[in-house]
C-alpha cells in the first residue's frame, strides 16, 4: 500500500515545516489529491491518522479536496474530461489525450498554532 509511505512522507514535510516555521500544532492539512494521481483517497485517510501519531500533527483533521482529471486533445485541440489516464478524447475519440489536470498529489495548507 503506497499510501502509508506517502502519508508518512506528508508527516516528514510536516515536521521540517513546523521545525522551519516554529509551530508546535497541525489542526488540519487539506490535501489535493488527483482523479489521475494513482492515490486511493480512502486508503491515504486511513494512513494519515496511522502516520501522523507522536508529530505535530498527531489528531490533526485531514480535508481532502479531490481533483478531476483532464486532459488537451492534439488531434482536434479541444480539452476534454478524464477517468484514466489513457482514456481517448471525449469530443473526436483520439488518443492518446495530454494530461492537464488530476496527476498531483499535493499538500495545500495547513492549519496551525
Amino acid at each position: 500500500m503506497h499510501e502509508m509511505s506517502l502519508a508518512l512522507a506528508v508527516r516528514d514535510l510536516i515536521e521540517e515545516a513546523a521545525e522551519r516555521e516554529k509551530f508546535a500544532k497541525v489542526k488540519c492539512v487539506r490535501a489535493e489529491i488527483g482523479a489521475l494521481s494513482g492515490v486511493e483517497r480512502e486508503a491515504f485517510a486511513f494512513c494519515f491518522d496511522l502516520a501522523m501519531k507522536d508529530s505535530v500533527a498527531d489528531g490533526a483533521r485531514l480535508e481532502i479536496v479531490a481533483t478531476a482529471g483532464g486532459g488537451r486533445c492534439p488531434a482536434c485541440g479541444r480539452e476534454t474530461p478524464l477517468t484514466m489516464i489513457y482514456d481517448a478524447c471525449a469530443h473526436c475519440g483520439a488518443f492518446p489525450v495530454e494530461v492537464t489536470a488530476g496527476k498531483d498529489m499535493r499538500i495545500l495548507e495547513l492549519e496551525v498554532e
